[in-house]
């Protein structure tokens, strides 16, 4: 008899029509070419979906050599299967909830630690796992290399591994990412490219181990039409979006009151199921918090100019 995991699931993201979606955390600018993506995705679904050749290209393209995965999820099943059976994991207390549920559907012995990277470094053992959002989700804060050498320093010197998920570094202006041999990077295009459907990031690190176990065919047509327009396009679009995104972050940042060094942001408003239900009589979808341990917060993007004024207004009218 098979019985099902007993760990509740909480993301992002609209399930009705008709309101403006600040609850996932996107790239509000689609690429330019995605009609031509759709279409060359069709030509290719009557085929098997071999990537190789561009995953190398891409590797090219970011500058590291990389596994490709459907989106940051596989990867973390992946390292379930890899690195995560009967070991200590180790995960800060407000953060990403998916890897504690991946963590424990792989018999891991789960840790809870605070989301200071130097306080954080205290709790690892040698071979233990330790997960680490950065930015983080769901507060946006970014950890500089200097302020994460002592949670790489102690995972080098216990021989841990240190999961650095990465999937909002994109939205962070300079950005800068660690390197060492015991760092597994997991990133993902969903955010940056604003399609959540694709599902499409890649593993820096230990590629020979990820690439053995590894679903074939895993991301489909759409996945490599996706990778090719990618390629083609080599960020640009990136180059071309982002600054639209951290102008209107600094304009919602002075008129909300928030702080944050991704493309989101936590406010604290009290009752937030009467607060969310009021910003959906206006046709705003925020995230409530409550999953991050943050009962008293709701997460929030940031989205096109027009779109973020409504939600301004809104926190406005309600006495925010």
């Amino acid at each position: 008899m098979l019985e099902p995991v007993k760990f509740s699931t909480h993301h992002g993201g609209a399930r009705e029509e008709g309101l403006i979606d600040f609850s996932a955390s996107l790239n509000p600018y689609p690429p330019e070419w995605l009609d031509e993506m759709f279409k060359r995705a069709k030509e290719l679904s009557n085929r098997y979906p071999y990537y190789e050749r561009l995953e190398e290209e891409l590797g090219g393209l970011v500058g590291e050599p990389l596994t490709v995965t459907a989106g940051i999820t596989e990867a973390l099943y992946l390292l379930g299967i890899l690195a995560l059976r009967g070991r200590r994991v180790i995960i800060p207390q407000r953060t990403y909830g998916e890897y504690e549920r991946v963590a424990r559907i792989f018999g891991a012995k789960v840790v809870k630690g605070p989301s200071d990277p130097e306080r954080l470094a205290e709790l690892v053992e040698k071979n233990s796992v330790v997960f680490f959002c950065n930015p983080n989700n769901p507060d946006g804060r970014f950890y500089r290399i200097r302020e994460l050498r002592p949670l790489l320093d102690v995972v080098e010197d216990k021989n841990a591994l240190l999961i650095l998920d990465e999937a909002f570094i994109d939205f962070v202006e300079k950005p800068e990412s660690p390197e060492s041999e015991n760092l597994v990077k997991l990133r993902t295009f969903t955010k940056s490219y604003g399609l959540p459907g694709i599902r499409v990031g890649y593993v820096i690190g230990f590629e020979e181990a990820f690439k053995s176990v590894r679903m074939p065919w895993s991301i489909g047509s759409t996945g490599v039409a996706f990778l090719e327009f990618l390629i083609e396009d080599g960020f640009k679009h990136l180059r071309k979006t982002m600054p639209l995104i951290w102008r209107e972050k600094k304009r919602m940042e002075k008129a909300l009151k928030v702080k944050s060094d991704a493309n989101f942001f936590i406010k604290r408003v009290g009752d937030v199921g009467k607060v969310v239900e009021a910003l959906k009589k206006r046709g705003i979808l925020v995230r409530n918090c409550e999953s991050f341990g943050l009962p008293e917060f709701i997460r929030f993007s940031v989205r096109r100019p027009e779109e973020n004024e409504r939600l301004i207004d809104a926190f406005r009218n309600l006495g925010f």
